[in-house]
């Protein structure tokens, strides 16, 4: 026994490793593509939209700082909601969070696969058939099977390997990203391209664009991945401050590289293209190594080639350990199978899971074989399971004021309802019909739900059906209301922009107070209670 208690100590992963981690999963495919997809819906205004999307990561992640080192355990997000309000919420924010992560490794594997299919050497020739028009074709669908199992072996055997892992790739992934922004930057820079009235100016498309291009152009999908440190909580040394330290160092380095990232982007767009085409009409399909060819770089299109492959893979191999432990947590309330979360006593991993999770995203690739669309599901889902953490927060003040709180957030009762306001929006964003179709993805792990609870007899099923009545008529609301929202976000305009976003927001605070008030004293406390007294009080 002694052996193997030194063995787990050796795998506890540093301050550098977490902030690593947490860079490797934010720094993905999102780099590569966000920039250009902003420009094209919003224009200069662009830089705005990943200033808003920080904003609303930045709440969301704000209030589960908390919660992570309150509870520092594997899949620790997909927890919670359970610990106040019972197995059904519990279940749906678990499998909403589950579902934009298995989606998140076949479309950081597509986007590995999309790049290499254009690569521009010769003896790359085969790799050319992977993508036809912007689709994976069966030839590169074993590519992206392959990636995907790559992803999962490098988690299989431990958290040490993993770590090794991350910090390398993540050290290249900030490293590129810089140089491409200084050489961009003193290359082909055209200050006139923010407000020249020919182009439209700052604002060519108003206001309504902004808001827009923070969800469908991968914004707040770019920034998500914060949860990775929530998830391997118990696999951190010193947790209540290594916890919250790597989520706030890495968001921070990703806000300034994404931030840099777009305004290098605009600046550098010549201006005799946005004369021909516009904001809107700019086609590239590696944006900037495209931007790089123009300028003949072409030691920095290399780079970026080799980046293009480097990113997503980095990205690919942190998710996994998210997801397969996101998938093993959710076996706990008994409403999947036992065997999913089982732990491998030698590694440490939840090797089950992974294989699980692996055959799963080949089957979600199979169906949904476009980087676009693949990430449009990821941002909705994630958002959705996310609302519960505001609600838990408070709902644990209130109902559980002796829990130890190794970090004590600051004006909660602001901060959570403004973060449940805030993904509200951007789940509004999405626009139909984006957001029906991920609540009815969501909807398909109920009857899950329902097969375990009849095999427990249905006991308390009342109570639990009242712990998530407002989640079920919240998403019901949101799908109505993205239907008859307004024009720009792909409403039938029976309300009007910008009046939309207020009823949205007086909803959003209603169905949150409703949350707050549904806390119920559920059995899963006794394992919360358990998890928090081993916290080590500041």
């Amino acid at each position: 026994m002694e052996k193997n208690t030194t063995k787990v100590k050796k795998t506890k992963m540093s301050l550098f490793s977490v902030v690593m981690l947490a860079l490797s999963s934010i720094i993905g495919s999102g780099w590569l593509f966000g920039s250009w997809e902003a420009a094209k819906i919003s224009g200069p205004a662009a830089i705005i939209s990943w200033i808003i999307g920080a904003i609303v990561i930045g709440s969301i992640a704000y209030v589960y700082i908390e919660l992570g080192t309150m509870f520092p355990e594997s899949g620790g997000m997909s927890k919670y909601a359970g610990y106040t309000h019972g197995p059904l919420l519990g279940f749906i924010a678990s499998w909403a969070n589950w579902v934009s992560l298995v989606t998140l490794l076949p479309i950081e594997a597509v986007a590995a696969v999309q790049y290499m299919s254009s690569w521009p050497w010769s003896w790359a020739k085969w790799t050319h058939g992977f993508v036809a028009n912007g689709t994976v074709t069966t030839l590169g669908l074993f590519a992206v099977f392959v990636f995907i199992l790559i992803f999962t072996l490098l988690n299989y055997w431990s958290v040490n390997l993993l770590t090794r892992f991350t910090s390398l790739t993540s050290i290249f992934k900030l490293v590129v990203p810089t140089v491409t922004i200084i050489m961009l930057l003193v290359s082909g820079f055209h200050a006139g391209n923010f407000n020249n009235p020919q182009f439209g100016g700052f604002l060519p498309y108003g206001t309504a664009p902004i808001f827009a291009a923070t969800t469908v152009s991968g914004i707040i999908f770019s920034y998500n991945a914060f949860q990775t440190v929530i998830n391997v909580g118990d696999e951190i040394t010193n947790p209540k401050k290594n916890i919250w330290r790597g989520i706030v160092i890495a968001l921070l380095i990703s806000i300034v590289i994404y931030v840099m990232l777009q305004f290098t982007f605009i600046g550098a767009i010549k201006p005799s293209m946005l004369a021909q085409v516009g904001w809107h009409g700019i086609n590239f399909e590696s944006p900037f190594a495209d931007l790089a060819i123009m300028l003949n770089i072409h030691w920095l299109v290399i780079l970026l080639y080799l980046d293009a492959f480097v990113s997503p893979f980095g990205t690919g191999v942190s998710f996994v350990a998210s997801t397969s432990r996101t998938l093993a947590a959710m076996t706990q309330t008994g409403h999947l199978p036992k065997f999913l979360g089982k732990m491998n006593q030698k590694w440490g991993t939840p090797r089950i899971a992974m294989i699980a999770n692996w055959i799963i995203s080949c089957i979600l690739v199979s169906v949904f074989k476009n980087w676009a669309v693949l990430a449009s599901v990821i941002s909705t889902s994630t958002l959705i399971a996310y609302l519960t953490g505001p609600v838990t927060l408070v709902a644990l003040r209130r109902h559980a004021p002796e829990f130890k709180r190794p970090v004590r957030i600051n004006i909660a009762n602001i901060i959570a309802p403004m973060a449940f306001v805030l993904a509200s929006l951007a789940i509004y964003w999405a626009m139909w019909p984006t957001t029906v179709e991920v609540i009815l993805v969501i909807a398909l792990g109920l009857p899950f739900y329902f097969f375990y609870e009849g095999k427990l007899n249905w006991k308390d099923s009342k109570k639990k059906f009242n712990g998530s009545l407002w989640m079920l008529v919240y998403l019901v609301f949101m799908s109505f209301f993205s239907y008859i929202g307004s024009t720009p976000f792909h409403g039938q305009n029976w309300v009007h922009y910008p009046f939309d976003f207020v009823i949205i927001i007086i909803a959003s605070l209603l169905f949150y107070f409703w949350g707050v008030n549904s806390y119920q004293n559920t059995d899963e406390m006794t394992h919360a209670k358990q998890v928090n007294d081993k916290v080590k009080p500041n």
